[in-house]
């Protein structure tokens, strides 16, 4: 208690010789923010000059200022470094949002023969689609030109083969200007654009084609 006493008594002292011509300015340009830092800093401030009274009042409030800017300034830097560094991953993450939505659907989809070209299918331009997947097996079409299904290809023979396609060919006939299209649980032959909504068996969309 007693050492309690002695330091309370030389803060006081110091305060009275030193600390009477302090500026009210300095103080009052002290963020919200760094008042707690300053009251620190005002406390080592304190003890220096009661260890060193001969060190002049105004070299005091000048370092006192200036450890000040320097807080203020690592704050802002420190912050304007995290905007920084989430800007460019919210760029990153819109750029892989409009990836992922990149792509042209075909409206209406529609299959064809081997003489029919691949791309795009609209109302106006029939396009064979080649991006086909299946919806009830989740497996991707595969397309086979001038060739047609045998009549003894059945379900359990491309449940066993898919997507092997030398093995798939077991069961194709050579038939020139047809296409022949199979997943693992549907097979189909044509050889004239064909809607596949006038074929409501095949489970079957366009994947998106690619720009």
């Amino acid at each position: 208690m007693d050492d309690e006493d002695d330091l309370d008594e030389l803060l006081d002292e110091v305060e009275k010789k030193f600390c009477r011509n302090v500026s009210v300015a300095s103080v009052a340009r002290v963020e919200p923010s760094e008042a707690g830092k300053s009251g620190k800093d005002n406390e080592g401030q304190k003890k220096h000059s009661a260890t060193k009274p001969e060190q002049p009042i105004s070299s005091d409030t000048n370092d006192i200022d200036a450890l000040l800017e320097e807080l203020l300034e690592e704050d802002y830097s420190e912050s304007s470094q995290i905007k920084t560094e989430q800007f460019p991953k919210g760029t990153q993450v819109e750029k892989k949002l409009s990836s992922q939505s990149g792509g042209r659907k075909c409206c209406p989809v529609f299959v064809g023969g081997s003489s029919v070209t691949n791309g795009v299918g609209t109302a106006t331009s029939k396009r064979s689609c080649d991006q086909l997947r299946c919806t009830s097996c989740d497996f991707r079409v595969l397309m086979f030109d001038d060739c047609e299904w045998d009549v003894s290809c059945d379900y359990l023979f491309l449940r066993n083969n898919m997507p092997d396609r030398q093995k798939l060919r077991a069961k194709l006939k050579k038939r020139r200007g047809l296409r022949a299209y199979a997943c693992q649980c549907s097979w189909f032959s044509t050889s004239e654009p064909t809607d596949l909504r006038d074929q409501p068996q095949l489970r079957w969309v366009c994947g998106k084609h690619q720009d």
